[in-house]
C-alpha cells in the first residue's frame, strides 16, 4: 500500500485544497492519470499519479485544505496482499487536514477559476458542483441545473464533460437561452491571497538565499534574422517566437554549467541529471507561475515552441499539473517584447538559479575594426545562489549561451 501524497508546488504554495476526486476506489491507475484536482492561490491544480496500481480509498474529502506532504489517499499495488480496501491505517500515516470546514476567501489569482467560485464544491438543490466543474458549465454555456450529479452526489468535472459531449447541452440551452437576459459582469478578483503567498515566498528567498547576480548583453541579430527566413516558409500557426530557441539554448548551456541545475535541499546542493525549464507565465490580471517543459535539453526548437504554446493554452484555462509545478530545475523568466531591458529576479527555492531575460532592442554595437553599427541586442541576467556557485559559473554558462545564440540553426 502507497500513501499517495500532497505534492509541493512550489514555494509560494504550501497547502492546498481538494475540489474534486477524478478517480474512486477501486479503479485502475497508471502512471501519469489525474487523479484529483486541488486549488491553490494560484488557481486549479491536476496532481498525478506516478506509479500503477488500484485506488484504494480517499483520505481527504473535496473541500478539506491540506498542507504540502498530506497523505490524499493509499493506492494499493499488486505485491499488497488481499483486495480489502478496509484495511486500518495508523493514525500518523495521515497528515490532519489544517481546516476541516471549508474556506470561505478566494483564492485571489486568476481566470483559472472563476472569481465567484469558492473552495469547496457549491450547492444547487441538493446537489454539490464542484468550482471546476461550475467553470466548464459556464464556458460551454450549460445550464449546471440539467447535469446528473456522480455516484457520491457531486457534479464534477466528468458529470459536465459527458454532458457536453452527448450534444443534448447545445440543443437544450438554444431554447432555454434564446430570451435570455444578458449576462452580467463578474466581479473584480480579489488578488490579496495570492499577492501574499508570493509574497512571503520571495521574502524568504531574499532572507535564506545567498543570491548573487551577473549580467551579460547579447547579440541577437542573427537569432532574429534566422527566425524571419524560417516564419517566412511556414503557415501562422506553425511560426516561431524568439522564445523557444532561447529555451532550447538556455537548456543546452545549462548542462555545460551543472550547478546552475537542480535542488539545494537539506542543507546541500543536488544537482539534477535532468533539465525541466520552468517558464514564468503571466496569469490573467496578475501574478506569475511557473510550470516546466521537461527534458528541455532534448527537445528540438519546434518542440519547444509546441511546449510553450501547450503550457500557456493551459495556465489561462487552469488544466496546469502538479509535475509542472513541483519539479522545474532552473527558472527562466523572459519579459518579452516592448517591455524593458533587463529583470534581476529573484531565485525560486528549492531551485538555485533563474536566469532574467529583457526585451530584445535595437542598440549601438561595435564591430569590426570598431565600426558601431545597430544591432538587436538583449541583457540577460543570472540570479544564482552562492551555495551552489560562484560568479565565473554564471559568466561561463552566459558566455555558452551567446556562443549557441550566434548560431541558431544550429540548436
Amino acid at each position: 500500500m502507497t500513501a499517495f501524497r500532497m505534492p509541493s508546488l512550489g514555494a509560494d504554495m504550501d497547502k492546498a485544497t481538494l475540489v474534486e476526486w477524478l478517480k474512486q476506489p477501486g479503479e485502475a491507475i497508471k502512471r501519469g492519470d489525474i487523479i484529483a484536482v486541488v486549488e491553490t492561490v494560484k488557481g486549479a491544480i491536476e496532481i498525478e499519479a506516478f506509479e500503477e496500481g488500484v485506488l484504494d480509498r480517499h483520505a481527504v474529502t473535496p473541500g478539506e485544505s491540506v498542507l504540502v506532504g498530506t497523505t490524499l489517499a493509499f493506492i494499493r499495488n499488486e505485491n499488497d496482499e488481499g483486495t480489502s480496501t478496509k484495511a486500518v491505517v495508523p493514525p500518523e500515516d495521515i497528515t490532519p487536514a489544517i481546516n476541516r470546514k471549508p474556506e470561505t476567501e478566494k483564492s485571489g489569482a486568476i481566470e483559472m477559476i472563476s472569481s465567484n467560485a469558492s473552495r469547496t464544491a457549491h450547492v444547487v438543490g441538493e446537489r454539490k458542483v464542484s468550482p471546476v466543474a461550475r467553470k466548464r458549465a459556464a464556458e460551454a454555456g450549460v445550464d449546471i441545473a440539467r447535469i446528473s450529479s456522480g455516484e457520491d452526489g457531486i457534479i464534477g468535472l466528468a458529470q459536465v464533460n459527458a454532458f457536453i459531449e452527448t450534444g443534448e447541452a447545445e440543443q437544450k440551452e438554444r431554447t432555454l437561452t434564446q430570451d435570455a437576459p444578458p449576462k452580467t459582469e463578474k466581479p473584480s478578483l480579489n488578488l490579496d491571497v495570492m499577492r501574499k503567498a508570493i509574497g512571503d515566498a520571495m521574502t524568504k528567498s531574499k532572507r535564506e538565499v545567498p543570491h548573487y547576480y551577473v549580467a551579460s548583453t547579447i547579440n541577437c541579430t542573427a537569432l532574429k534574422s534566422w527566425l524571419e527566413v524560417q516564419n517566412a516558409k511556414r503557415t501562422v500557426t506553425e511560426r516561431l517566437l524568439y522564445v523557444a530557441p532561447l529555451i532550447k539554448a538556455v537548456a543546452r548551456a545549462l548542462k555545460e554549467t551543472p550547478n546552475l541545475n537542480g535542488f539545494f535541499t537539506e542543507g546541500a546542493f543536488h544537482p539534477s541529471t535532468r533539465i525541466h525549464v520552468g517558464v514564468a507565465a503571466s496569469l490573467r490580471g496578475e501574478g506569475l507561475i511557473a510550470p516546466a517543459i521537461h527534458d528541455t535539453d532534448e527537445l528540438g526548437v519546434d518542440d519547444c515552441m509546441k511546449g510553450l504554446r501547450d503550457l500557456v493554452t493551459r495556465v489561462r484555462t487552469g488544466r496546469i499539473r502538479g509535475s509542472e509545478l513541483s519539479n522545474p530545475t532552473v527558472t527562466i523568466s523572459i519579459l518579452g517584447e516592448d517591455t524593458a531591458d533587463s529583470v534581476t529576479p529573484v531565485i525560486y527555492p528549492p531551485q538555485v538559479a533563474i536566469i532574467g531575460c529583457g526585451a530584445i532592442v535595437q542598440r549601438p554595437w561595435v564591430v569590426a575594426e570598431g565600426a558601431v553599427e545597430p544591432r538587436q541586442v538583449m541583457t540577460v541576467t543570472v540570479a544564482a545562489d552562492h551555495r551552489a556557485s560562484d560568479g565565473r559559473t554564471a559568466a561561463r554558462f552566459l558566455r555558452t549561451l551567446d556562443k549557441l545564440l550566434q548560431a541558431p540553426e544550429a540548436l
